[in-house]
């Protein structure tokens, strides 16, 4: 990983942990100096992986104000859910599962369990995302999926608490996965965008009751 990627991913990191914890809203803006003393890097790079974090539509940049997390309506819920649904689903039908890949994703869905809280849970949902797809060729194609997971995520952070969902997600994973193993791709591509599916419907359900698009 280059410097910018390491960086970005602490700032990443960071700021998920400041929505968990509540500390952090959509639409309030990121206090550079704060950031750079509580991560104890300077302003000129965590300014550069926040404008990659921009650039992934996960901030934006808003003049006189400098960044803050971006809004997600309803409608552009829909439409990233759908999009990242449609490129897994392409993704997945150009991999090649080999047994340490097939070994791997098994890992992953064992480590669930009951004692896991809703952030690792999340954290264990994309990373089972990002294996199932790891091997495709595309490289274009796995940047714009981890972009577009990227920004889902901060909304996922502050949305989704409830453990039973990351239950029934884990169960369609395994469905995903066994599929796989049965050779019957066309069966897991269609639970693959049945799972997304799921989780967009859980997001705007979530959003419709809380009456906002603001992260809680």
């Amino acid at each position: 990983m280059n410097q910018i990627g390491a960086l970005r991913d602490i700032v990443k990191n960071h700021l998920l942990v400041q929505i968990q914890n509540g500390e952090l809203e959509v639409g309030k803006t990121i206090n550079l100096a704060q950031l750079s003393r509580d991560i104890g890097i300077s302003a000129t790079p965590i300014r550069e992986a926040l404008s990659q974090l921009a650039y992934a539509g996960v901030i934006k940049a808003v003049r006189n104000r400098g960044f803050v997390i971006a809004q997600l309506s309803e409608k552009e819920a829909k439409h990233l859910y759908e999009t990242i649904a449609q490129l897994e689903v392409m993704a997945l039908e150009d991999s090649n599962f080999s047994a340490d890949s097939m070994e791997r994703l098994r890992r992953t869905l064992h480590l669930f369990d009951d004692e896991k809280d809703s952030t690792e849970c999340l954290h264990l949902r994309f990373m089972f995302h990002k294996l199932l797809v790891q091997d495709c060729a595309n490289p274009i194609l796995l940047q714009t999926l981890d972009n577009l997971k990227l920004r889902l995520r901060f909304y996922e952070q502050g949305l989704i608490h409830d453990l039973s969902f990351y239950a029934e997600m884990n169960q369609q994973n395994e469905a995903i996965l066994s599929a796989i193993e049965e050779d019957n791709v066309p069966t897991a591509a269609l639970i693959l965008k049945m799972n997304w599916m799921t989780v967009l419907e859980y997001v705007t359900r979530k959003m419709t009751s809380n009456g906002t698009t603001r992260v809680q």
